[in-house]
């Protein structure tokens, strides 16, 4: 066996795959610098976009917001600049902002949209389309300058549009630029959105704030408490299904001078055999509007009383003096007006279309309607109102009430309607309950029929009066 010298055995040689080695890392190194790169892209893009919803969460002021879209949608999508365009709701276009890096190319651009702007306002007022919008911009600009554009949609309507333009031949609209255009475009609808219900959250609490002060004045203009009239005992209540309600009632002195000379020498507030005025009514409607109405019913009708006429004469004037105001509202008010002597104990009325009063007589324990003839204040300046009279005895209990009682509905969907109203009325005066107790039973019954759960869908006001024994007087 012949031996191999050690200096010729076969051994791969060195240079060989040191060359091989050399070779294979330039791309691994091309790699490295590659994926290194892609990190610092991808932390630059977090980074702007981290700031981006930071000042979607900090900023109180939209247009503090609208500034910077631009800037950081230039930045993200690597282009060299922005402009970003809202719709109006009044139909017309608005450039709210554009950022640029080359400033001669800002004014171009500038130039560009202003004029197309311009032309789009003053065309008219029909909404602009963004197909063409897109379409004047790439017109004008030409081909030197690129341009791309995505949607902001707010509640899935388009309330602008956030364009990209780039003078870079070499510039590639990629699947991520567009991906992150769309993402800034959703962060400034959402901004847009937040700004809206913002505004819309500030006009509804200035709005309650004004319902608060409309429902405290209604509230101080409703009798604070019932008067002290001789042989009667008073209860009412208003019960209001908004804040500011369309129901009205009033207790008026037809002699303010007897009255003030009884209140000085007595110290009360009734006088021996001044009449009181009883007033029930409803303006159509509720809320605010129907609460003014009724301010302006409660002025002109105290006025009215002054002049000593017959109730059916109160109700003609007052039907001619507020017929202008209702018309130009579109608005009407029921009325029901009396006239309480407690000298005689003669109950004078006149309706203008309001729920008949219910008259409870004590010695027959009957009831019967107090009703004329007269139609809606405000529906014919030249309405007539008829005048009725009834002779109290005591014991008697009229009721005076608005439809919101008769109207109220159950959870199955009946009505509480007169017939109920009338037993119940009926039941409460054989229990023998003063006005007070009759008040708070014929509320009892309808919060029953209506269910816990449920809320009025009306103005519902009572107001009793019940005649008094001669030796129960004040």
């Amino acid at each position: 066996m012949t031996a191999v010298p050690i200096s010729r055995q076969p051994y791969p040689a060195k240079n060989t795959p040191a060359r091989g080695l050399k070779t294979d890392a330039t791309p691994v190194f091309a790699l490295k610098e590659l994926v290194a790169s892609l990190y610092r892209e991808q932390n630059k893009i977090q980074n702007l976009l981290s700031s981006l919803g930071f000042a979607l969460r900090s900023f109180n002021n939209l247009n503090q917001f609208l500034e910077l879209t631009p800037l950081m949608t230039a930045r993200v999508t690597d282009a060299d600049g922005s402009a970003l365009i809202l719709y109006k709701p009044n139909g017309q276009v608005s450039l709210e902002q554009l950022h640029c890096q080359d400033h001669q190319m800002g004014q171009e651009i500038q130039q560009v949209l202003t004029k197309i702007i311009n032309q789009i306002n003053n065309q008219s007022a029909t909404p602009v389309l963004p197909a063409s919008l897109d379409e004047q911009i790439r017109h004008q600009l030409g081909t030197k300058i690129r341009l791309y554009s995505t949607p902001i949609l707010v509640k899935n309507i388009e309330r602008g549009r956030l364009y990209v333009f780039s003078i870079n031949p070499e510039y590639i609209w990629t699947q991520t630029r567009r991906k992150l255009l769309q993402l800034v475009a959703d962060q400034t609808a959402v901004a847009i959105a937040n700004n809206e219900l913002t505004v819309e959250l500030r006009s509804k609490e200035r709005q309650d704030r004004e319902l608060e002060i409309a429902s405290d004045i209604q509230l101080r203009l409703l009798p604070r408490k019932c008067p002290t009239i001789q042989g009667v005992e008073l209860a009412a209540r208003c019960e209001t299904a908004n804040r500011v309600g369309g129901d009205y009632y009033d207790f008026i002195p037809t002699n303010y001078d007897q009255l003030r000379q009884d209140q000085g020498s007595k110290g009360q507030e009734s006088a021996n055999g001044v009449p009181w005025s009883i007033v029930i009514g409803d303006v159509m409607g509720k809320g605010v509007p129907a609460g003014l109405i009724m301010t302006m019913t409660r002025g002109m009708l105290r006025a009215e009383v002054l002049n000593r006429h017959s109730p059916g004469q109160i109700l003609q004037h007052l039907n001619r003096v507020m017929y202008a105001d209702l018309e130009n509202s579109h608005r009407f008010v029921t009325l029901f007006y009396s006239e309480y002597d407690p000298k005689t104990r003669c109950l004078s009325f006149s309706n203008a279309a309001h729920n008949p009063p219910l008259w409870w007589k004590a010695s027959t324990q009957e009831i019967a309607k107090l009703d004329t003839e007269g139609m809606l204040i405000g529906l014919d300046a030249d309405s007539e109102y008829g005048d009725g009279q009834v002779q109290l005895a005591p014991g008697d209990t009229v009721i005076y009430y608005t439809d919101g009682f008769t109207d109220a509905v159950s959870q199955k969907g009946d009505r509480f309607d007169e017939e109920n109203l009338i037993q119940a009325f009926q039941t409460a005066c054989q229990q023998g309950n003063n006005s007070e107790g009759i008040l708070d039973y014929l509320f009892e019954q309808i919060k029953q029929f209506v269910g816990s759960e449920n809320n009025n869908s009306d103005d519902m006001t009572l107001v009793v009066m019940q005649v008094k024994s001669s030796e129960n007087w004040v």
